[in-house]
Parts: C-alpha cells; structure tokens; sequence
C-alpha cells in the first residue's frame, strides 16, 4: 500500500484521488504510528514554507520515521515542496536544515515574477530512460513555487524559466522527486507519476 503522509502541510486530497485513478492501493496516514506492515512505498506532499513544514515533520514524529524508512531503501516520492524537503537545506526565510536524503540547497528562484505559478515544461539529462520514456521532453506540468533546487547529483530533469535552469526532478536509489504537481498535472502527469511509483516500487 502507498501511504501518503498528513504532516497537515499540503492537499493530500489531490495526491489521493490521482492514486485511485491509477488504481494504487493508497491511503493517508495522518500519524507515523498508524504505518502498518502492509504499507511499503511513502509519499510525502506539501505547501507552503520550508521553515513551518520541516517544523511540523519534527514534531509529529515524521522526520525521525522518514529517516529510518529511508535507512532501509524503502520508496519515498516528495511533491513539490515535500521534495525540496528531502533535501540538505533551504535558504528560505533563513537557513533551515531539511532531511538531508537529496544532496543539494533549496534556494530563491530569484526571477521576476514569483511565484512560478502555471504550466511549464522539463528536460531529462538521460539518467533515468525508464522514466523518460514514459512522457517526452517538452512535456508541461504544473508549478506552483518561488524556491528551487538548482543544483544536485540526483537531478533527472530541469525547467526553464527567465533563462534559469532548475531541477523539476530528481531520482536516487529509493527516492524521487518532483517540483511541479503530477496529480494536477492532466494525463501526463498521472502518467509520470504511475510510472515513477511503479519505478520505486520495483513493478
């Protein structure tokens, strides 16, 4: 089973009703407490700031379950600002540890219009021909962010806006992540996001 964490950061519902239409086996799992044996693959959503949201990881005893999951190479996907939290740090509004499962610093994407709000597309670097050639380059997902990863030894594919490139994607061992909304993201983006859970999942 997929279970979806409930940090109370970030529209789960979304995340849900995509994995239903995927026909997954999905649940949302509002305590760490509540993960039962038959949960094997974890997805970790979010909104808003990096600062209050690691903040409630922390305190609902998320962060310190996350870090064992990883530990043992269990499946871990982060959308949007649940990816960035996997990350090293943010520089946002100050400097604020993250779970350190990506390499890399969330930073301002420093453009002129903020947030990056709307439909944009990706680039894949070849790293990941699985995933790749479940929807081509030049396919457009929806963002919704002003932060960004910019640099990272796990990127599998960038965006482009204001003549930046940022990592819209990453993949490592166990982990995936995606800067922009799969599950708001059309028929593109359920098929990515099936074909990356499936990735991880090993089916």
């Amino acid at each position: 089973m997929i279970g979806i964490v409930d940090y109370q950061v970030g529209n789960v519902g979304n995340v849900l009703r995509a994995l239903k239409v995927l026909d997954f086996d999905a649940g949302v799992i509002g305590n760490p407490l509540l993960v039962t044996k038959d949960t094997d693959t974890l997805i970790l959503p979010g909104v808003g700031a990096f600062g209050p949201a690691m903040e409630s990881l922390e305190k609902s005893g998320w962060a310190t379950f996350l870090n064992a999951w990883n530990k043992k190479g269990l499946p871990i996907l982060g959308i949007c600002l649940g990816m960035q939290l996997m990350c090293d740090k943010s520089l946002e509004n100050g400097v604020h540890k993250g779970l350190g499962f990506i390499q890399g610093t969330v930073t301002s994407l420093g453009t002129q219009k903020l947030p990056h709000m709307g439909w944009n597309n990706i680039t894949w670097n070849g790293r990941t021909p699985l995933l790749a050639s479940s929807v081509p380059d030049g396919t457009f997902f929806f963002f919704v962010h002003s932060f960004a990863l910019f640099e990272s030894p796990d990127t599998a594919a960038t965006t482009r806006l204001e003549n930046k490139d940022f990592v819209s994607i990453i993949v490592k061992d166990n982990l995936a992540g995606f800067q922009f909304h799969p599950e708001r993201s059309g028929l593109h983006g359920l098929r990515l996001l099936g074909t990356t859970l499936s990735y991880l999942m090993g089916i």
